[in-house]
């Protein structure tokens, strides 16, 4: 969400999406439609769509949890090398560029 958005006008979307979305499962299952009306405001709707591509696909082949190697997450839709840096260094503890 914050790719090109300031902190404080994603911070109110942010809030109301993981409440309607609080784990990949959710928002896997989800219609897209339901997806791009709570991301409606924040524009570049593309990254709502890999989003939600890459929340069926890590549901669907890896139960939900997220992939913890620069491949498998640079497969995903959006998910670029720095982006897949960031999760690994910010939510696996692993030591990755940014």
């Amino acid at each position: 969400m914050l790719q090109q958005t300031q902190v404080v006008t994603v911070i109110p979307y942010f809030i109301k999406f993981i409440k309607e979305f609080p784990n990949v499962k959710s928002l896997s299952e989800a219609n897209l439609d339901k997806v791009l009306s709570l991301w409606s405001g924040l524009g570049y709707y593309a990254r709502a769509r890999n989003l939600h591509k890459a929340a069926k696909i890590t549901h669907r082949k890896y139960g939900g949890k997220v992939p913890n190697s620069i491949d498998l997450l640079t497969a995903l839709p959006g998910i670029g090398r720095s982006t897949a840096g960031a999760i690994l260094a910010l939510g696996f503890k692993k030591k990755a560029p940014i």
